[in-house]
């Protein structure tokens, strides 16, 4: 398993990061630094609490004044970079609220050494308005992680964040900002832009499909992102979303043949299953291909989820599918034992489906 990421955070990275701040900030206290750092609470804090705990740690030992300690972050900013450094950013979230003008402008720094995305929100959250049109002119900025922030900072549904429900509800204030970047030349931008409209398009897909109406087709780039903003209406068979891709609601094709290499398998191991997929017509047919685990859930029941296999165009004939699948525990998902269901899907149709057992030994073996 994977080291936790928590774990960057340790005797060796703060003895460097002590040496870097004693080199700009000669006053620094280490002792009484390191002292109320490493304190009995330490070891049980996850990532997000070790991160907040070292920005406290820092105004507790840094200037009485915020400008003065920021003025320290800015000049170590250079040599600090890396997502380990988030506590820069997260220093302006916590202690910078009274100072949007200078805040503001940090975090624009800051956003290229680490990412400002999460300490950017409590200050749209105070002042939505005003914030959109610092995003705008952030938007024309020539430093692409400047023109990231503007959208990844502004996402109403942004992962390991709190979510901004005011543009949750209503997406209409920062359209504007999204329009702009449509046609970034950078990719690193345009993911962003891709994975902002994905986030509006779970609560107001409606809003998300006429958008992509309008810029189909007018630039490569943003074809690109909106296809990608689009995948979780495409993996939800959304009649408009198919069609504005191009795929058939119901198409005339044929799966069958489909086999696991083992009916039951164990949490850990992997299977491969195969199938055919028959195009009867003379017509070629445009299709996304994918297949479903309904996965057994600790409670018992099953949640399904999809994986996309690929899209392609064919032409009549029968191709060969083989795909392998692993059922290694991971973060973002636990397997239990139980009845699990696999099916192949094809433009948001269920074609065929087979059962397997999933098992636990480890636990069967235990006294």
């Amino acid at each position: 398993m994977a080291e936790p990421l928590k774990n960057m955070y340790n005797d060796v990275f703060f003895s460097q990061f002590v040496q870097k701040v004693k080199a700009v900030y000669p006053a620094f206290q280490e002792k009484r630094f390191l002292h109320f750092l490493f304190d009995e609470n330490w070891e049980t804090k996850e990532l997000k609490e070790r991160i907040r705990h070292i920005t406290h740690s820092i105004a507790y030992t840094f200037p009485d004044s915020y400008e003065d300690s920021l003025r320290i972050l800015l000049t170590l900013h250079e040599t600090c970079q890396g997502f380990e450094y988030l506590f820069f950013p997260d220093f302006v979230e916590v202690y910078g609220q009274d100072d949007w003008d200078l805040s503001l402008h940090a975090l624009t720094i800051f956003t290229s050494g680490s990412t400002s995305e999460y300490a950017v929100r409590p200050f749209i959250e105070k002042d939505p308005e005003k914030m959109v049109a610092t995003m705008l002119t952030w938007a024309d900025d020539p430093d692409e992680h400047i023109r990231r922030l503007a959208s990844e900072g502004s996402r109403p549904r942004l992962p390991w964040a709190k979510p901004l429900h005011e543009f949750k509800k209503d997406p209409t204030p920062i359209l504007p900002l999204l329009t702009k970047l449509k046609q970034d030349e950078s990719q690193y931008v345009r993911k962003s832009v891709a994975n902002h409209l994905n986030d509006i398009s779970k609560d107001n897909p409606n809003i998300v499909i006429n958008i992509c109406r309008s810029w189909k087709g007018t630039n490569p780039n943003t074809d690109w992102i909106i296809k990608h903003g689009c995948r979780t209406l495409l993996r939800q068979a959304h009649p408009d979303v198919l069609q504005l891709f191009g795929f058939s609601k119901n198409p005339t094709v044929i799966v069958d043949q489909l086999t696991i290499s083992d009916n039951s398998i164990d949490i850990g191991e992997s299977f491969t299953f195969q199938f055919r997929l028959t195009n009867p017509l003379e017509e070629a047919a445009l299709l996304r291909v994918e297949y479903a685990i309904d996965f057994v859930k600790a409670n018992g029941k099953h949640s399904r989820k999809l994986f996309k296999i690929t899209e392609n165009t064919y032409k009549h004939g029968t191709v060969q599918f083989t795909r392998r699948h692993s059922f290694k525990n991971l973060s973002t998902r636990i397997h239990y034992a139980g009845t699990h269901h696999l099916s192949i899907i094809i433009n948001g149709n269920e074609l065929d489906s087979i059962s397997f057992e999933l098992t636990n030994k480890e636990k069967q073996t235990q006294p």
